[in-house]
């Protein structure tokens, strides 16, 4: 077909063989709901609509592949907030749990309801890869989503968001979207124009991507190296602005075309996508400085052209920090257990309505209001396959991986072996106290979490300090002696 024609044109071109369609599997599942069914509950709503005092009738219905939405025109002067009162009654007179109220839908002077589907009809990537919507998209940062309420499918980039931030409890289905989100860009990309830093400190989730092209490196899943790979890309970030300025170009496409007008094919940098897939663990392991390389990242990485790709199953304010939520202005939220959870993601409640399994609001900064989408699912099976079929036909080498392996060893090392300004003051209040901890030196020396967590990790590196303990303090493994001829040698 056209879709397959298009895509060995792209091979040649690129020395990457693109994967075939048939690694995917198709829908099966077909929606049963009758079209009598679905006008008698309309015809329930209209009537629970009037039980109640107010005028209203359905003036569409549109049937998506997990829900129903009603359109439901009320008549002039029937306040909005009366109608979304009447969640709970709704869902009785329905016998349904699960009913979800937009007043009003974004364009329309009417009211959605939701209804979830008895039978669920589900959304394949491969309906989605073979759309003419994703043949059309000008961009090789695919977001392929799935659909919306009324069966039509969502696409976009992740260009276009530009920093994207997915939560959602588990078994909600994030680490799904994760998946049909990379897969997407290994349909649509090649080597050469995306690249892949992938962080996955739950190490289960995406070493399946290990050996493909795309990646700058093996998949990170120690998190202290995690936050030294999130150093390299802000650094990498630094170094293209300083190109960039060097060749009078303000973002990357600019400075590719101008690469390729002198015929210096080899020198056209790549975009890069960094995705992280649990926030939380990151956080617990150097919350202050991920937090700053996060914000640095999201605040000017954008023209640079890498973007960020966060998830995480904690939707609480201390993962999701105030700065990391003002500089990503794109979400996704999937269900989650409150309406405070769904607050911190999305600033507004409706997440905790979510039915799981792939449901979500799509949120991007551009949108005045969530979009509700049944995500597209693809199997583990069917990324090991697309996986297996992309290293077994490329050739293309890795040129970036030890350089970028090397540079984050040296700024592992280089903080090791820089010790802070304060780390003689920090010993002699420890010593003189007998306790040590982030907290107490915070308070003694009246510095920041992140410098103090560094001292702390020097002291324990340099066989000071014991291991943390939980919430106790950590050990003093030397004697005053021992730490007195240390002080007299840091002197010197």
């Amino acid at each position: 077909n056209k879709f397959e024609k298009n895509i060995r044109k792209d091979q040649k071109e690129d020395n990457y063989i693109f994967p075939p369609i048939e690694l995917l599997k198709k829908s099966s599942e077909k929606s049963s709901v009758s079209n009598q069914e679905i006008i008698k509950n309309g015809r329930i709503i209209e009537q629970t609509m009037e039980n109640f005092g107010i005028d209203s009738k359905i003036v569409a219905i549109n049937r998506g592949p997990v829900i129903t939405c009603y359109e439901l025109e009320p008549a002039p002067g029937v306040k909005l907030s009366k109608i979304v009162a009447l969640n709970d009654n709704l869902s009785m007179s329905l016998a349904s749990p699960d009913i979800r109220i937009e007043a009003p839908i974004p364009g329309k002077s009417a009211v959605g309801i939701e209804v979830p589907n008895k039978t669920k009809e589900s959304v394949t990537v491969r309906e989605i890869i073979q759309s003419s919507e994703f043949k059309r998209l000008n961009s090789n940062l695919p977001l392929a989503l799935g659909k919306d309420v009324s069966g039509s499918i969502v696409m976009s980039s992740i260009d276009k968001m530009p920093h994207l931030l997915i939560a959602g409890a588990t078994g909600s289905g994030k680490s799904v979207c994760i998946n049909t989100i990379i897969t997407s860009i290994l349909y649509k990309s090649s080597p050469k124009d995306v690249r892949l830093l992938l962080i996955d400190p739950k190490v289960v989730e995406l070493s399946v991507y290990n050996g493909i092209p795309h990646l700058l490196i093996p998949v990170v899943t120690d998190p202290k190296k995690a936050a030294f790979a999130l150093n390299w890309a802000v650094g990498e970030m630094e170094k293209r602005y300083k190109l960039f300025a060097e060749n009078s170009v303000r973002d990357l496409t600019s400075y590719n075309k101008k690469i390729e007008k002198t015929g210096n094919e080899d020198e056209r940098l790549p975009k890069i996508v960094v995705i992280v897939d649990e926030l939380a663990d990151l956080m617990m392991v150097a919350q202050g400085e991920v937090e700053d390389y996060i914000a640095r990242l999201a605040q000017m990485a954008r023209a640079a052209g890498i973007y960020l790709i966060i998830a995480t199953q904690r939707p609480s304010v201390d993962v999701i920090t105030g700065t990391i939520k003002a500089n990503i202005p794109s979400r996704i939220a999937f269900s989650v257990s409150s309406a405070i959870d769904s607050r911190t993601i999305l600033d507004m409640a409706g997440a905790e309505k979510l039915l799981g399994k792939g449901d979500m609001l799509f949120y991007p900064g551009f949108y005045s209001k969530p979009v509700r989408i049944q995500g597209s699912f693809i199997s583990d099976e069917e990324v090991e396959s697309v996986v297996d079929f992309i290293i077994a036909n490329s050739t293309i080498k890795n040129d970036f991986e030890e350089k970028i392996n090397k540079e984050i060893e040296e700024k592992r090392e280089k903080l090791s072996n820089d010790r802070d300004p304060l780390f003689n003051d920090a010993l002699k209040f420890i010593v003189a106290d007998e306790q040590a901890s982030i907290s107490f030196l915070q308070r003694k020396l009246k510095i920041g979490y992140s410098r103090a967590a560094r001292i702390v990790d020097q002291m324990e590196e340099s066989g000071i300090l014991g291991p943390h303990e939980g919430s106790r303090p950590r050990k003093l493994l030397l004697s005053e002696e021992e730490i007195s001829n240390l002080l007299g040698e840091n002197n010197e």
